[in-house]
This record gives structure tokens, sequence and C-alpha cells, in this order.
């Protein structure tokens, strides 16, 4: 819940913070993109540190990194600061992240306990969502935006102190065989240089030769980590994780969901407030259908969807109106009421997003063994972090780019950003569209492993 509160807190609290801390336009975006640089970076050593030495641990460690984080965010006062705890922010976030989701697979062998426990797990996160947007806004209003942050101390205690009692302490597999050092720090530089070349293509461009020299190496040395992990006993990525159809195949399809759903979050809150002068409360009450939604179907009516429909019949319905919803959003104009186009809008990305993200992210877990739990956990994690970096990157240069021509041919200010955010959100709805190919071609043979499993999760608020 607190990963997903900050993260919608900050986007609503992006126009303050750029007029307090002098931000640029382009240079905003690092105030997310900080995040997701170390948060993608360290998802796949983070994972891996929990199979090895115990994933309880992994997570409190975490959740103090998180914690003091945001503590420095609150206190930032200048740009460089603010980023520079975001991406220590990052870090914290990719140990807990990791270890959370591995948690839950090893703690629920059964399929139909995981399913469960996997749709609280959704719940849980979507609610710190629907705080977030709340919260956040009404703190930026009485307070400032340095308070978004504080607000995950209270969360962060509690959570170290309910860690503590409640999760199961396991010792890991250890380290008899030794450390995979050189592998860890292969694979997490790689994964922070290419996201750090994708981020900052938006300054450079993407045919520059500093972000096309950066993506290069970020796959040599990605080519170097799979043959270097290829053989070694010890390896921190166990390539035999990667035959597990149903993970890569299921987290590629949330890879191409994550760049349409993060870029709706980010257009959709400069949108609101910069075309149609909403407030960071008005901002949160706008989003606030979407997240109702996406909590209502986790408690249970996506899993009654999965059983009755099939797995990927609900995850196809979730992805089409996803699309809709944000075509709707992109066809908005300066003027528009909120109520009913924008409102659909809201209504039906969030029937999108939590139609599909529970069958994707319980496919993905399905066949992985115990032991590589927090592995997989962090390629889950990894597709979504990466290609969200990625499309906000993409979408945020073509944006910026296509205003600026709509500025030298005359146009007004805000006319041009209107129309760079209406390119940027059909380009994202179009993502999804790739999302909605790929799932039905990769995903029609496991799918019915889903169905399997699901209807257990629809006891989640039951019991």
């Amino acid at each position: 819940m607190m990963t997903v509160l900050d993260a919608t807190v900050v986007n609503v609290a992006l126009p303050a913070i750029q007029d307090d801390l002098g931000f640029s336009a382009s240079d905003l975006t690092w105030v997310v993109n900080a995040y997701l640089i170390t948060f993608g970076s360290f998802l796949l050593v983070a994972g891996r540190l929990g199979d090895l030495i115990g994933r309880r641990r992994v997570f409190l460690w975490g959740v103090t990194a998180f914690a003091i984080a945001s503590a420095l965010c609150g206190f930032a006062n200048s740009p460089g600061l603010l980023v520079a705890a975001r991406l220590i922010q990052g870090v914290g976030g990719a140990l807990a992240a990791a270890a959370v989701l591995a948690i839950i697979v090893a703690e629920f062998p059964n399929p139909r306990e995981r399913a469960r426990a996997m749709g609280l797990y959704m719940l849980v996160a979507v609610s710190g969502g629907s705080i977030g947007l709340l919260v956040g806004g009404v703190v930026s209003d009485l307070l400032s935006w340095h308070w978004i942050f504080f607000i995950n101390l209270p969360i962060a205690v509690a959570a170290l102190m309910l860690g503590r009692a409640l999760i199961s302490t396991d010792r890991g597999q250890g380290f008899g065989r030794g450390l995979d050092v050189t592998g860890a720090a292969l694979v997490t530089v790689a994964l922070m240089v290419g996201v750090y070349a994708i981020v900052g293509a938006a300054d450079h461009g993407w045919t520059s030769t500093r972000t096309l020299g950066l993506g290069a190496l970020a796959i040599v040395m990605l080519i170097a980590f799979y043959v270097l992990e290829s053989r070694l006993e010890n390896a921190i990525m166990p390539v035999r994780i990667l035959k597990l159809r149903s993970l890569i195949d299921a987290s590629i399809v949330r890879a191409f969901v994550a760049m349409g759903m993060y870029s709706s979050f980010f257009f959709g809150t400069l949108y609101l407030q910069n075309i149609n002068g909403y407030g960071p409360v008005r901002t949160g009450l706008a989003f606030l259908p979407m997240t109702v939604t996406v909590a209502f179907l986790s408690t249970g009516t996506t899993a009654r969807m999965v059983r009755s429909i099939g797995a990927l019949r609900t995850l196809l319905i979730g992805l089409v109106s996803m699309i809709a919803g944000l075509l709707l959003l992109g066809s908005q104009g300066a003027d528009a009421a909120y109520f009913p186009v924008s409102l659909i809008a809201f209504l039906l990305m969030g029937f999108g997003a939590g139609s599909s993200f529970l069958p994707l992210l319980t496919l993905a877990m399905a066949e992985v063994p115990r032991s590589d739990a927090g592995l997989a956990s962090g390629i889950v994690n990894v597709s979504m972090q990466i290609s969200a970096a990625i499309g906000l990157a993409a979408l945020g240069t073509i944006a910026a780019s296509h205003s600026k021509t709509q500025l030298a041919d005359g146009h007004a200010t805000a006319d041009a950003l209107l129309s760079g955010y209406h390119l940027a959100i059909a380009i994202a709805a179009a993502v999804v569209a790739v999302g909605v190919v790929v799932a039905v071609a990769t995903l029609r043979p496991k799918a019915h492993r889903v169905a399997e499993v699901a209807p257990a999760a629809e006891e989640a608020v039951v019991h």
C-alpha cells in the first residue's frame, strides 16, 4: 500500500513540485524516473537476495530504506536533493516489492490459497492508490507537497512492526556455493544504464550518440550477464527461470499494459491540472472512480469472471476496456466537462486494470518453484517498471516535441500542450492494443491454469 500510495501522491503533486523547486518541463519526469531507475535496476538482485538470505529480512530492509528515503524527499529543498532521495527510495521499493510477492508464493503453495492471497494483495495495493489520490491532494493544498512524502513514515512503522510479528522467519538457501557478485553487478549496472539511456532520451533524442551508445552498452552487459549465468552453478539468475514460458509471456503482456497505464496517470494529471485548471484535491477526486473500480474488482469479481468465461477472455475484456478509456480521455478538449466523458474514461481504465492485472499476476507465478519465487517476482516487477520508464520517456519526448511544433506553427500554449497530451495518450492506447495481440498469441494455451485457481480469490473478502 505504501509504495502505490507514494506513486499516486507524487503524480498529483507534480505541478506543485515543479513550481516550488523550479523543475523544467523535461526535468520534471525525473521526479518519477529517478525512482524507476533504481527500482527497476535492483529488482532482480533484490528478488534473488530474498531467496538466498531470507525474504522476511529483505522485506524489512526494504521498508526501512524506503522510509528513510521518504523523509529525505520530504525535507528536499532543491531538485538535486529530491531526485537523489527518490533514487534511494527506489532501492528500498525494489527490496520490499520483490520480497513481498515472493513471500506470498512461498507461504501459499496451494494454488487456491495463493489465488486468495493475491486477491488480497491487489486489494491492499489498490487501497494505497485511493488513499494517495485523496490524502495527497488534501495535504498538498492545506500544507505543502513536502508532506506527501511524510505520509509514508507512519505506514512504514506499522509495516515494520507487523512484518516482524507476522511474517514467518525464513533462512533462505544461503551462500553455500558462494555469491555471484559479478552477475549481480552486471545485471544491476546493465539495467541502470539502460533505464538511464531511456529516460535521458527526452533531452538528448532517441537517435543521439549518447542514447544509442548507452543503449548498446546496456545490451552488451546483459549479453555478458546471460553468458556468465549459463556457466555458473551459483548463478544469481539461473537460466532455467527463463524456460518458464507462463512467467515470461505474462510478464511481456504486463509490460505493454504498464506502458499505457503509467503514461495515463502522468499525462492525465498534467491534462487535468494544466489544461482544465484542477487543483490537487480535485485531481485526486477525478482519478478516484478508477481506483475504486479496481478495488471493487479485486474483492473477487475478477476471479468470478475468470471462472465463468476463462482467464484469457477476462484479460482481453479488461485490455479492450483500458484502450477505450484511454481513447476517451485523449479526446477531451480544453473546456470539456468531467461528466460524463472523463468519468466514463476513468471507469473504463479502472475496469481494464482490475480485470487484467490479477489474471496476469496469477498466471506469471503459477509454475514458479518455491526456491525461485523471489527471482520470479523480480522478473514480474522488472517487466512493469522498465517498460513504464520506457513508455514515460518515449511518450514524454513525443508529447514535448509535438507541442513545440504546434507552438512554432502559431498555436496557443494551452492548445499546443493539449495536442501533445492527446498524441501521447493515443499512442499509449496503441501500446496496450499490442499487448492484446501478444496475449492472444502467447497466453491461450496456458490461460486455463488461472481458471483452475482463481475461484479461491473471490473468497478473499468473505474470509
